[in-house]
């Protein structure tokens, strides 16, 4: 599970920092419109970046301390903004813009079921 923590770690590092500072101009014009497209405001995407990057910083500390509450709650974080992503997508967009936040989704529910077994196996 550690691959998978890392690559959703890569991913929402990038997505978060972009929500948060707006560094990739291009980038951060589209995720502004999609935002504005669903009556939220560039307050709504910051609070979405800091939770999004929350996420990735437990996630990156799981993998460096090998903890799985940490790991479990990253992963909670994701699938939350990615379950929130979809339904936008889904209803505001299209399909094929819904398919990086079905992705993540999957993989978020990968790790949070991965780490109850870690539980239970105590």
């Amino acid at each position: 599970m550690t691959i998978i923590s890392l690559v959703l770690l890569a991913f929402f590092s990038f997505a978060s920092s972009i929500k948060l500072t707006g560094w990739q101009k291009k980038i951060f014009q589209i995720q502004l419109g999609f935002f504005k497209n669903y009556g939220l405001s560039r307050t709504h995407m910051f609070l979405t970046g800091l939770i999004e990057s929350a996420s990735a910083l437990c996630l990156l500390f799981s993998v460096l301390i090998d903890n799985s509450l940490l790991n479990a709650l990253g992963a909670i974080g994701i699938l939350f903004t990615s379950m929130g992503a979809i339904f936008f997508h889904l209803r505001f967009d299209t399909l094929k813009d819904a398919l990086p936040a079905i992705v993540t989704l999957f993989l978020s529910v990968a790790l949070v079921f991965s780490n109850q077994y870690v539980y239970n196996s105590i």
